[in-house]
């Protein structure tokens, strides 16, 4: 009788784990492929009008030209430079913020409401008062992105950090634990889940602000495609433009989850069905 502990079993085991790996990336692209073959089929029977909504074959062509003349590196190298800046100073200073207000009383009641104030401020109301004060260079693209980044990841942080168990915090201020400590040691560690969702979020509206901030004069980048497509009448560049923008924004967004997911390897949280 065969031992069902044997190599081929294992094997064949080994085989399934690659194979269901495999399958969840690859079943994240049937959506956006069968889009793109709709959308080509579309264009050649005359359903869809190539001169307004250029199929995919005619953006791939486009990329292809942008790419062998250095262009769709400039740009994209230009507009991942300033969401990457943003992102860390809206970062920074949404920790600091949310840290502050989340532990801290008296700071919750003097800053919050006038950080959630500001929150409802129009992005775009920031602009002309960054260009007074920075003109159009790099400087005034940077702080418009800082704060899209900033509000949520200060609201998630502090939200989590509020829902942290007084049972946590009471154990270490017996333990002697400075104020600093309890936040670095307790609450942050507690508050990380939330934390981590106002990353993501952070840097979803970081590539969405990139785009108002490029409006601003820039000469290079993905939001200077939109406007260049736009002027000259090129629709399949501002297509492009906006097909990067989604593929960038997801995979740096997906890079952020399988981070998130490998800090938050602790948690014993609930799988949707059909997950392993």
């Amino acid at each position: 009788m065969l031992s069902e502990s044997g190599p081929g079993p294992r094997r064949a085991a080994g085989f399934a784990l690659l194979g269901e790996r495999l399958w969840r990336p690859a079943s994240a692209l049937l959506l956006p492929l069968a889009g793109a073959i709709g959308w080509e089929a579309g264009a050649e029977q005359g359903l869809i009008d190539a001169h307004l909504l250029p199929p995919p074959s005619q953006l791939l062509a486009t990329f292809a030209a942008l790419l062998a003349k250095g262009e769709a590196v400039q740009h994209i190298a230009a507009t991942g430079q300033r969401v990457a800046l943003g992102f860390f100073f809206g970062m920074a200073a949404g920790t600091v913020l949310g840290a502050t207000t989340g532990y801290f009383d008296l700071a919750r009641r003097l800053l919050d409401p006038s950080v959630q104030a500001l929150r409802s401020v129009p992005p775009l109301a920031w602009v002309p008062l960054f260009i007074l004060w920075f003109g159009i260079f790099e400087t005034s693209k940077v702080m418009l992105i800082a704060v899209g980044v900033f509000f949520p990841v200060y609201l998630n942080l502090a939200g989590a950090m509020h829902g942290v168990d007084r049972k946590l915090v009471e154990v270490g201020r017996v333990h002697g634990l400075s104020h600093a400590r309890i936040i670095r040691r307790v609450l942050l560690p507690a508050a990380l889940p939330g934390y981590l969702i106002g990353l993501r979020s952070g840097l979803g509206l970081g590539w969405m602000f990139v785009v108002a901030a490029e409006f601003m004069g820039a000469s290079e980048g993905l939001g200077f495609l939109l406007v260049d497509g736009q002027m000259m009448g090129r629709p399949t560049t501002i297509l492009v433009a906006i097909v990067l923008f989604a593929v960038i924004g997801k995979s740096t967004d997906f890079a952020v989850a399988i981070v998130s997911a490998r800090l938050l390897r602790w948690q014993d949280a609930f799988k949707p069905s059909g997950s392993a």
